[in-house]
């Protein structure tokens, strides 16, 4: 019974609720893209101050977030460092594409990657030369049923990726018609009058991840966009072949 007892309490070992709170202070940040009070972080995060700001503290002595003169706390820089070793030879391959493909049709250009159910900009490039742009911020994410480039994603994955999702997660029907097509577009989505066009990119080794542009909706010619990006993609891959 001791050795039943001995396995069963293996198999329920608890998460670390500090590591976890700390964790989800940096997705707090990275989600607001603003600087936040203690007080706002410790309401969101739903615990008291004392216990935000030892989670802060830690966070703090890691260059992980940082305290400006008023206390408002942001992420620090030890974050980009971290960040840019997140699948280091695709962010490597995909920044000239993404910037070449930003400046050709004015766009702010991004690489997204899919993290369990959820998509998640990695790298991002706004165009030289545009009088408006639209800010798509690293770090940003939005659920896979969502926006062009989980459409995209959703185009390629096959009957093992979409076990592994779990909860019946299931493809749109616009995954089809991205497949057919080769690219994936979304409206007023993931935020409300904006457009966004995306292909998917599958290199080995990497999780699945598209690129994809994303610009105030008006007239453009979806198809060339789509084209652009595939140009884009096809290079990424060779290079990473």
């Amino acid at each position: 019974m001791s050795t039943a007892l001995s396995s069963a309490g293996q198999g329920a070992s608890p998460h670390s609720q500090t590591l976890s709170r700390g964790i989800r202070v940096l997705e707090i940040l990275a989600e607001n893209g603003d600087p936040m009070t203690i007080v706002a972080l410790s309401t969101t995060l739903g615990v008291h101050r004392s216990i935000a700001y030892r989670i802060l503290r830690t966070l703090e002595d890691h260059g992980l977030v940082l305290r400006d003169a008023a206390g408002a706390v942001r992420l620090g820089p030890r974050m980009a460092a971290l960040a840019r070793g997140v699948a280091r030879d695709l962010q490597s391959a995909a920044l000239p594409e993404l910037t070449a493909a930003a400046n050709e049709l004015g766009m702010t250009a991004f690489l997204t990657v899919l993290d369990h159910r959820e998509v998640v900009t990695l790298l991002s490039v706004e165009p030289r030369q545009a009088h408006a742009t639209v800010a798509q911020r690293p770090g940003t994410r939005h659920p896979l049923s969502v926006g062009a480039p989980g459409i995209a994603i959703q185009s390629r994955l096959d009957a093992r990726q979409w076990a592994e999702l779990g909860h019946g997660e299931t493809a749109r029907p616009e995954a089809d018609l991205a497949r057919a097509r080769g690219f994936a577009s979304s409206h007023d989505e993931v935020i409300p009058g904006l457009s966004s066009i995306a292909v998917p990119l599958f290199v080995a080794g990497q999780p699945p991840a598209a690129i994809a542009v994303v610009y105030v909706a008006n007239a453009n010619d979806a198809a060339m966009i789509g084209a652009r990006l595939t140009q884009s993609a096809t290079a990424i891959e060779a290079e990473l072949r």
